[in-house]
């Protein structure tokens, strides 16, 4: 069973402390969910967790099946198997999406076919996720809408198959449509490949397609509550300000 384990993180951005001391671990087929105000530090934790060179891990460990990846490179643990969704995909005018997808699926199966046979398989998959052929011939983001962002991070977390995927609010900018498609993708992900999830989201509606296992509330650098669906509920109902009276 593949387990991420975060010990005791303490994060640094240009010097000013965004995290002090988070730790949690999420264990194959598990789903997790960090919900928390803006500027609490969800997104900082994910870029800290994929080794982003401005985000400086001052103290702690992160684990993956109890090999010490703190300080590896980002391509690195990528390799290892951890996938990063972000909040706010990069445009990347000039190259195509369908040549990042193949050589994406070609390095992480170590696939031998040709990439007409490749581009047939990322099409199939592509269908399920809502993403239009025509998006696959355009560069990398460049003028997608929202939506159309989190859908193509969703087909490459179908393409490679993580053992952990950290998702950093994939229900922002997304139709009705556009988040059940997500939300079936990871029920597929979780249920064919056992992959372990950590769901950075604002909302509860994404919750209503998922079952999370376990929901974190994280405040001023700290997770302050950790529990089940009942704290996604009591955010839903009261709001970040009515909930946290109840914990602090």
């Amino acid at each position: 069973m593949v387990m991420l384990k975060i010990e005791d993180i303490h994060v640094e951005v240009e010097g000013k402390k965004i995290l002090k001391g988070i730790d949690m671990e999420i264990k194959s087929g598990e789903i997790h969910v960090l919900m928390g105000p803006n500027g609490s530090g969800k997104t900082s934790l994910s870029l800290a967790l994929m080794g982003h060179p401005k985000y400086k891990i001052t103290q702690g460990k992160i684990l993956l099946d109890n090999e010490d990846i703190t300080s590896l490179e980002t391509f690195e643990k990528a390799r290892k198997g951890i996938f990063l969704a972000f909040q706010n995909p990069i445009e990347i005018s000039g190259v195509k999406l369908s040549t990042l997808l193949i050589a994406e699926y070609s390095r992480m199966h170590s696939s031998t076919a040709q990439p007409q046979m490749i581009i047939k398989q990322i099409k199939e998959v592509s269908k399920s996720v809502g993403v239009n052929d025509s998006l696959l011939n355009r560069g990398i983001f460049d003028g997608f809408s929202g939506g159309e962002k989190k859908r193509t991070e969703i087909l490459q977390m179908l393409l490679i198959k993580p053992k952990i995927a950290i998702l950093d609010e994939p229900d922002s900018g997304v139709d009705v449509d556009g988040l059940k498609a997500i939300s079936d993708a990871i029920l597929k992900l979780k249920s064919e490949s056992n992959t372990g999830f950590l769901i950075i989201t604002h909302y509860r509606r994404i919750l209503e397609h998922l079952n999370a296992d376990k929901v974190h509330i994280l405040y001023n650098g700290k997770i302050v509550r950790s529990g089940g669906m009942e704290l996604a509920k009591l955010v839903d109902e009261k709001g970040y300000e009515g909930a946290l009276k109840q914990f602090l």
